[in-house]
């Protein structure tokens, strides 16, 4: 309910330098259930859609809170596993708070400062103006774009503060950008599993868990690096085009190998960002 009065009524909120509108009932409504429960499927343009303040108050904050629900719940269960020692459950509320303060918030941090240092926009401003190559006149927006870039990623989130994800230079301006977002999707998920061998004394088997989730990864980037690489595609065969890579719809920053490992992380998390556009 909270985030969609944020939504609903964010033209009357601070932070909106953009001037834009609240969204609409229905629109407010689809935002506010897919941010708490994780979903994070976005029917707008969020540079075109959401203010400065809906962006921070509302959807990052929720980036935070729904990974650290989904995790107090793996800390639930985990106890559970390890219930005849005599064990509870654990508050959930409690784990909820410490997961935010003492996980994600600070590894968060670190990593916004960092993609600050590599190159990603973190203002309050609307919008910069640039001349382009050409001559002609480009209005830029901006956002705070690192802080929630840090934790779209570390809690497995996804969606993006611009419409075109992590394919934006914003979000992801180069390969080292790249590369920490790659890790962040999977980090947590590997940590679970190690906490969660902890909890209950399974070490051996936490261990062979992450050790079947690295082989999945690894075998999922394969096999589209494999697909991604054949040459020449078939949609190009029909065009007639002469080409080495299929390399249609993808950051040409990357190319095929980060391509691969990326679409192979970000499904294998649940996180649903894309750095290329999959079509």
């Amino acid at each position: 309910v909270g985030l969609y009065l944020i939504l609903r009524f964010q033209n009357l909120l601070p932070l909106n330098p953009q001037g834009f509108d609240g969204l609409s009932p229905h629109l407010a409504f689809n935002t506010a259930v897919s941010f708490v429960s994780n979903t994070n499927w976005q029917s707008y343009v969020p540079e075109q859609t959401l203010s400065t303040f809906s962006q921070m108050a509302g959807l990052t904050s929720h980036n935070f809170l729904s990974a650290a629900a989904g995790m107090a719940v793996a800390a639930g269960l985990a106890r559970a596993f390890a219930s005849h020692r005599g064990e509870s459950l654990g508050n959930f509320w409690i784990d909820l708070t410490r997961i935010s303060l003492y996980v994600l918030l600070p590894v968060a941090f670190v990593m916004a400062l960092a993609f600050v240092a590599l190159g990603v926009p973190q203002s309050l401003a609307a919008n910069v103006d640039a001349t382009t190559l050409e001559g002609a006149r480009q209005t830029i927006a901006l956002y705070p774009v690192a802080s929630q870039e840090a934790i779209k990623q570390l809690g497995t989130n996804g969606g993006g503060i611009f419409n075109a994800n992590s394919a934006h230079p914003f979000e992801n301006p180069n390969a080292w950008t790249n590369l920490i977002q790659i890790v962040a999707m999977n980090a947590l998920s590997l940590a679970c599993v190690f906490a969660f061998g902890r909890v209950t004394g399974a070490i051996k088997e936490a261990r062979a868990l992450a050790a079947v989730m690295v082989i999945l990864l690894g075998a999922a980037s394969a096999s589209v690096y494999a697909a991604e690489t054949a040459t020449p595609a078939p949609a190009q065969v029909a065009a007639g085009a002469q080409v080495d890579v299929n390399m249609e719809g993808k950051e040409v920053r990357f190319g095929a190998p980060s391509t691969a490992a990326w679409v192979a992380a970000t499904t294998g998390a649940s996180d649903g960002g894309v750095n290329a556009m999959h079509d």
